[in-house]
């Protein structure tokens, strides 16, 4: 595999490192991780090439306990320098996986040893977290993705089951396709942003250039199973099923319903909502989890998958089986539904107000850098040679980002080693909606508040793959 540009820029850190922890550690860890290429069968006839944690996908489930520190040991049995990224979790920067914040590279065919205490508490989950550019083996291309729950000390409500669903897409090739509309996440565009973004997209069309690179995907799988061919899901009538459902995608957002039942939503990225509410479709940004409740009323054997036609009968979804049902699992599409965040947080302003504004105006330019669009913040894109732009926050100060998006692409954007509020959204104010991915909507704006109280670098970034490598980052330094 080829090795990208960020790689070759860490190789001489990582000849460095290469001896280090490369024997048999005198202690057993907890958990024990080993990166390396192989097949994964997604169904008879459908094998597929892809680099895996411990030769599956997803990666095999870790649970922590909050506060109880852990010691895991990652194996990288590739050629190429790795990274793991604790995604969600609140570590230290050498621990959590970005190389951008100073974590140190796991040496091809060698291995670190990671010691950290989880927190805090929830559905959280690990992945690579290096960059790949135009290489779709490498970064969330691949299949290095895992779940991990760390054991509340609250109970999320009352269950009988608890299922852990990996939504992923698998065989990716590059096109010009351009972008399908996607109408599903609540709120209006904002006419000025619109404006600016049509305009800009005019002209570089009228200039004679080609819409950017978008990636897709030939097939779909949930835990690394087409649609009919993995274990279903087998309940009884009565029963109370949680679903702790992750989308491990490198670019796409997900959807999932099942026919005669709705999601009691309780978290979001493994945060208990201040709301919970009912739904009929969830609607899954790129990296973003969803814990959801679901009552076992409507016996028969169904289909749980994507609401696009294409994308479930191409293996998007896994069958619910009710105890003594039997035959050809049902799909009923579900009614047209709108995602909106606002119907899981308190209205109104938050209680606190921040200390400092950090405003950000999200750009494309199209087609800019070989074909791909380029993706700046406040009209500088991040560099890999330099790992710039850094801004510096105050430790102990509470900052609001505030996003605007002059770009028709919903942008699921994250913040490494925090947990931030939602603030301001869907041209609403919102309070106690705690999530580390949120959805910037096409022309839209969003504003997420943080406290500074990690000490060092951590990445802030859109999680859309082509996006984050093309420019969509900035780092956040705190002191």
């Amino acid at each position: 595999m080829a090795i990208s540009r960020r790689d070759v820029l860490r190789l001489c850190g990582v000849s460095a490192l290469a001896g280090v922890g490369t024997g048999v550690p005198p202690e057993k860890a907890d958990y024990t991780l080993r990166i390396a290429t192989g097949q994964v069968e997604l169904a008879p006839g459908t094998i597929v090439s892809n680099t895996t944690y411990n030769g599956q996908f997803p990666g095999p489930l870790l649970r922590f306990t909050e506060g109880r520190p852990v010691v895991v040991d990652v194996h990288n049995d590739t050629g190429t320098p790795e990274l793991l990224h604790w995604h969600g979790q609140r570590v230290p920067a050498d621990v959590d996986g970005a190389a951008e914040e100073g974590t140190p590279y796991i040496p091809a065919h060698g291995m670190r040893r990671l010691s950290f205490t989880p927190g805090p508490a929830g559905f959280r989950f690990y992945h690579t977290h290096v960059a790949a550019l135009g290489d779709l083996t490498r970064g969330t291309y691949s299949g290095q993705a895992g779940p991990v729950h760390i054991e509340p000390k609250a109970d999320p409500g009352a269950y009988d089951q608890e299922v852990f669903l990996t939504l992923k897409e698998f065989q990716p090739s590059l096109s010009h396709g351009g972008d399908i509309p996607q109408t599903f996440l609540a709120g209006s565009p904002v006419p000025a942003l619109k404006r600016k973004g049509e305009q800009a997209m005019a002209d570089s069309l009228a200039r004679g250039m080609p819409r950017g690179y978008e990636v897709g995907y030939r097939a779909f799988a949930v835990n690394g199973r087409k649609l009919g061919h993995g274990t279903p899901v087998r309940v009884r009538t009565g029963q109370r099923v949680l679903f702790h459902v992750l989308n491990a995608s490198a670019t796409e957002i997900r959807s999932l319903a099942l026919p005669g039942h709705t999601f009691k939503v309780v978290a979001l990225d493994g945060n208990p909502v201040p709301r919970q509410a009912d739904v009929p479709v969830l609607w899954i940004g790129t990296a973003e989890r969803v814990s959801a409740v679901v009552e076992m009323n409507h016996p028969g054997v169904w289909v749980l998958g994507d609401t696009s036609d294409d994308d479930r009968n191409a293996g998007m979804g896994t069958v619910v089986e009710y105890a003594g049902r039997s035959g050809t699992p049902r799909w009923n599409a579900p009614p047209s539904f709108t995602w909106d965040y606002r119907t899981f947080a308190d209205p109104g302003s938050t209680n606190q107000r921040p200390d400092h504004t950090i405003d950000l105006l999200v750009e494309k330019r199209n087609a800019a850098e070989r074909g791909f669009n380029i993706w700046p913040l406040n009209g500088v894109p991040f560099s890999l040679d330099t790992d710039r732009p850094v801004l510096d926050v105050e430790r102990g100060k509470r900052y609001r980002m505030r996003l605007r998006n002059a770009s028709d692409d919903i942008h699921p954007v994250h913040l490494h080693r925090h947990t931030f509020e939602v603030t301001h959204i869907a041209g609403t104010p919102t309070r106690g909606l705690r999530k580390d991915v949120v959805m910037l909507g096409g022309y839209q704006t969003v504003a997420l508040d943080f406290t500074a109280d990690q000490p060092g670098l951590s990445l802030f970034h859109c999680h859309q793959q082509l996006h984050m490598d093309y420019g969509f980052m900035i780092l956040l330094r705190c002191s």
